[in-house]
């Protein structure tokens, strides 16, 4: 009679609301990154604001290995850099011959902003002027190095016409310091510790993308956003800078049910505020940024949440 009794106990619990808590894994990247703080904020919303739901942020290898946790459902929602999202849907680049067609867009979080330094005596004042100078493009193999070679490319500036340097972030600052170099790329979210160093010390410019050097880059890449580095991130750089972004999106499968992507877009979007308390990138974190700028089609769930306000999805971001 008593194990009667413990089995309907156990039922009883397994019937409750709290077992009902369905949990949720938020694929991030590395603890440094801009990443976990992001997907932990998104965590606390969905915790505080989606009934039935308990989300966890998980550290892991960033944009690559999120698209296969979610693709092999060990993740329900990742955070992934747009070009790597977009190949993954696609099945190309280094995901040729493994299309992850499932894989749909949630929301643009923020951008990485491809922030072009020089020293305010450089004389350096766009993009045409790197001609004949020393130029840091960026690590080798590294986003900021394709960044660069695209942007450089797509307005008639070849690797021929510059004299490139391979340098990482704080390589890069450092050679602007020293004088061994006259500009130098940085593709990483604003404002970024290197950039915030040089400027202590040194007076910087940023070099502005013109409307027309801005279209050019968009037509060779089309992952690449309009964005604008705000003014007085950096000592010195007062204005807005108009320039090119490369979004990170957060992403879910088509297997997520509609409803639960939906209240997601929905609690995430109406409590914004939480997001942007965790991290400053969340400033960027809105409807307009992600109709313009998702690299894929978008979940049904999100696009119901965005028509509702009002929104118009472009076609290309139908599933």
């Amino acid at each position: 009679m008593k194990h009667t009794h413990k089995l309907a106990f156990a039922l009883a619990l397994l019937a409750s609301p709290v077992a009902a808590q369905e949990q949720l894994s938020i694929a991030t990247g590395g603890t440094g990154g801009v990443y976990y703080p992001m997907g932990g904020g998104l965590a606390e919303v969905i915790n505080n604001y989606v009934d039935g739901y308990s989300a966890t942020a998980e550290v892991t290898g960033a944009s690559v290995e999120n698209m296969g946790l979610v693709a092999t459902g060990d993740a329900d929602l990742a955070i992934g850099l747009a070009d790597t999202v977009f190949q993954a849907q696609s099945g190309t680049g280094r995901f040729e011959g493994q299309q992850l067609e499932m894989i749909r867009g949630v929301a643009v979080l923020y951008a990485n902003l491809v922030q072009i330094v020089t020293l305010a005596d450089s004389g350096i004042t766009t993009l045409d002027d790197l001609v004949g100078k020393r130029v840091s493009v960026g690590a080798p193999g590294s986003g900021t190095e394709v960044n660069a070679e695209a942007i450089l490319t797509a307005n008639g500036i070849s690797y021929d016409d510059i004299d490139e340097q391979r340098l990482n972030f704080n390589e890069t600052a450092d050679a602007l310091a020293n004088g061994d170099i006259d500009a130098g790329f940085f593709s990483v979210g604003a404002p970024t510790s290197s950039i915030l160093n040089l400027a202590t010390t040194n007076s910087i410019r940023m070099i502005a993308l013109s409307e027309e050097e801005i279209a050019a880059a968009q037509a060779a890449d089309p992952i690449f956003a309009s964005a604008e580095l705000a003014g007085g991130l950096y000592e010195g750089v007062d204005a807005p800078v108009a320039g090119l972004g490369i979004p990170n999106v957060l992403v879910a499968s088509s297997e997520m049910s509609e409803d639960t992507v939906y209240e997601i877009t929905k609690s995430m979007f109406e409590n914004i505020a939480d997001l942007r308390a965790v991290h400053p990138a969340a400033n960027q974190t809105e409807i307009s940024f992600t109709l313009s700028a998702s690299p894929i089609p978008l979940h049904p769930g999100a696009i119901r949440y965005y028509e509702e306000t009002g929104a118009t999805i472009p076609d290309r971001m139908r599933p």
